[in-house]
């Protein structure tokens, strides 16, 4: 039944229970325990908004490419099945292994300089997106170092710089289809990773190489027998360019017919040199001419001193000189070499 009566509790009276039952307070009594309530009240407001602010921090040092929080574990080997799913043991996607393995100290190593840096430029042509937000931080920073690396021992300088454009490339398609959630993190932490691109690549525009302080023989003091023997061992055409370049005579004898053919046969195959033949009007071929036609068409052929290697066996993906331990009888039966594009394509699930 409804109580249709008057109220009965009087005006600027309540209820509040203590320790000995409920009982009434007055206005004033009232009043005290609303300030009480107001100032827990606010502390409690003051605690959370201090909670999201260090949230907000953690948040904004890990999206920031300047930050020195560590994400490296620098395992030697990982465990990688390629029948698994997210259910099974074994699964593993290509931004966990660019996490767990231990790619900084391989920067380090001159053998597996070369190998990083193309399996970097790998992953900025297509791969960059199905990477997860700390691999790709991870990736930046580790080509951070390599850029870092480069400027410190004035080496390699063209590979990077290649692989510093390419990257900009990418991103500057990325960054346009942000909406699509093809980058994880906001547009401007890309957008300022960008401009860190622009900047290592004009760093790298203005090195400038030291001239060694020693005295002694140079490359041109040496025999010419034994600077034809030093330019055979140039892998790139375009460093025997650049060596021709130092002096009249070195650039002689970069032009040699038989350094440029060996290169052509060296990076490709006879079919694809028979495709692109270019002959002279004394009917001589062109081995200078047809070796940058070639790589214009061709992939060339790419040597690494040190690779990773992936054990079928035990399913373990592992760096050569590291090893692990395999259960097989026959452990390098199974073991093979991966290429940066093989061990890319080991987590096309």
């Amino acid at each position: 039944m409804p109580f249709l009566g008057k109220d009965w509790r009087s005006p600027g009276q309540s209820w509040v229970k203590t320790e000995d039952g409920w009982k009434k307070t007055t206005s004033d009594n009232n009043m005290d325990i609303s300030a009480e309530r107001q100032a827990y009240a606010k502390d409690n407001l003051l605690l959370s908004l201090g909670y999201d602010m260090a949230a907000k921090k953690r948040k904004k040092d890990l999206m920031n490419n300047n930050s020195k929080v560590p994400y490296f574990h620098m395992e030697k080997w990982i465990y990688v099945h390629k029948g698994s799913t997210k259910e099974r043991h074994g699964y593993c996607t290509l931004g966990e292994a660019f996490n767990r393995l231990d790619f900084c100290s391989a920067i380090k190593d001159t053998r597996r300089f070369n190998y990083i840096v193309r399996l970097l430029e790998l992953i900025a042509k297509s791969k960059l997106p199905s990477l997860s937000g700390v691999a790709q931080k991870n990736y930046m920073n580790i080509l951070e170092r390599v850029v870092q690396k480069v400027l410190l021992d004035q080496q390699n300088v063209r590979p990077i710089k290649e692989l510093l454009q390419t990257l900009y490339r990418s991103l500057c398609g990325l960054v346009q289809d942000m909406g699509k959630s093809v980058l994880v993190g906001n547009i401007s932490t890309w957008v300022h990773r960008m401009d860190s691109i622009t900047q290592w690549h004009q760093q790298l525009d203005n090195i400038q190489i030291n001239r060694p302080t020693t005295e002694g023989l140079n490359l041109s003091d040496l025999p010419t027998s034994v600077q034809l023997n030093i330019m055979q061992r140039l892998s790139d055409g375009r460093d025997l360019v650049s060596l021709g370049q130092v002096t009249p005579d070195l650039g002689v004898l970069s032009e040699d017919r038989l350094l440029w053919k060996g290169l052509c046969q060296h990076h490709f195959t006879d079919r694809q040199i028979r495709k692109r033949l270019i002959v002279t009007e004394k009917g001589q071929l062109e081995w200078q001419k047809m070796y940058f036609k070639l790589i214009r068409c061709y992939p060339r052929l790419e040597e690494y001193c040190e690779t990773l290697h992936f054990c079928t066996h035990c399913h373990i993906l592992f760096w050569k000189d590291t090893k692990h331990p395999c259960t097989a009888n026959n452990p390098e039966g199974c073991t093979s070499s991966l290429s940066p594009q093989d061990f890319i394509d080991l987590f096309n699930f």
